[in-house]
């Protein structure tokens, strides 16, 4: 593959010709002519979305942290070391990794605004970080020094980094649904441990936070599903039963390092996270994204806990992904009874 250039006036490219790579775009973006009208659409729901950090109240996170158990300081800790870790590498791995082979501007619009929010996403951590915890360098510092973290990154890690020294397009395939493990399962995991929290009436302006950040995570994963899924009807030739084969070997490696992760940090001492509800969840969250992309599930396990869903979500928003349609939503924040 070529990174494309970034200054074409030698293309003779129209719209209809466009690709999501190995297209041959004049660089101009020209966005009253769109191909793919899903990652225009999305892009709108994304600027609807706009938030910022600053206006999540923390106030009573102070306290309620001074207040949690050790166990549940651990978790909250490991967990949100974890996150912290995720949109750091998908900030530039978006930026520096995948939009450069991107040829369809509209992708390149929606990759550069995701980029955005994975950036935003980092400074709501410093935030909470900031605001609540009296070892902040401890919690950045954790992706070094615990082995655990550190393993399950270096796995995460490992698609991206083989997209970086062989640009391939088969690795960039890869590379998509790589994307859409890190978007819906590690995300998705992450978030439940500071939900359960909150559910508990601990740490709700943390549960707010999480709640603008998944939002934004909705869409960033809405945005791999659908680049996977044009990729199999444009580029069938890529999906081949070594690809399909590998693809499943990338799920149940990422199932195996989840759950593992998650009975660590949890210890078993989470009230509403058992062992086996943290192995069925992740389970259930595979399958739900492979079904998403035209493959089989590999476990077929029901979600064990379906308030997550109606937790995370804003009451009076109300979207249509597939016809990108959206209303206006509340910053308010997040009381011990919402959205139970």
């Amino acid at each position: 593959m070529n990174r494309k250039q970034i200054y074409n006036p030698d293309s003779k490219e129209n719209v209809n010709d466009r690709k999501i790579f190995g297209g041959d775009p004049t660089g101009i973006f020209e966005l009253n002519n769109i191909k793919y009208q899903w990652a225009y659409n999305l892009w709108e729901v994304m600027l609807n979305n706009t938030w910022f950090p600053k206006e999540v109240d923390m106030t009573r996170d102070v306290n309620d942290y001074k207040l949690l158990s050790e166990a549940e300081k651990t978790a909250y800790d490991k967990a949100l070391s974890q996150l912290i870790f995720m949109d750091s590498l998908q900030t530039n791995n978006l930026i520096d990794n995948v939009n450069p082979y991107v040829t369809a501007p509209e992708v390149n619009l929606i990759l550069v605004r995701q980029s955005f929010e994975e950036a935003l996403h980092s400074q709501s951590y410093a935030v909470m970080v900031d605001s609540i915890s009296t070892n902040s360098e401890e919690i950045y510092e954790l992706w070094r020094r615990d082995m655990m973290l550190k393993n399950k990154n270096d796995s995460i890690a490992k698609v991206y980094q083989e997209l970086a020294k062989n640009p391939s397009e088969t690795n960039f395939v890869k590379a998509c649904f790589a994307n859409q493990i890190l978007e819906g399962i590690y995300f998705y995991s992450g978030f439940t441990y500071l939900y359960t929290l909150a559910r508990s009436g601990k740490m709700l302006g943390s549960a707010q936070m999480i709640r603008f950040i998944q939002r934004d995570e909705v869409t960033h994963l809405v945005l791999f599903k659908n680049l996977i899924n044009t990729l199999r009807k444009e580029r069938a030739d890529l999906f081949t039963d070594e690809l399909r084969a590998e693809v499943i070997e990338m799920f149940k490696e990422a199932v195996e390092l989840e759950v593992k992760w998650g009975k660590y940090i949890t210890q078993g001492q989470i009230l509403g996270l058992t062992d086996g509800i943290v192995e069925q969840y992740i389970q259930y969250l595979a399958d739900d994204r492979l079904t998403s992309v035209g493959f089989e599930k590999l476990y077929n396990v029901e979600n064990p806990i379906k308030w997550v869903d109606d937790f995370s979500k804003f009451n009076d928003q109300k979207t249509n992904f597939f016809e990108a349609t959206v209303s206006n939503y509340s910053k308010g924040s997040l009381s011990f009874d919402d959205d139970f």
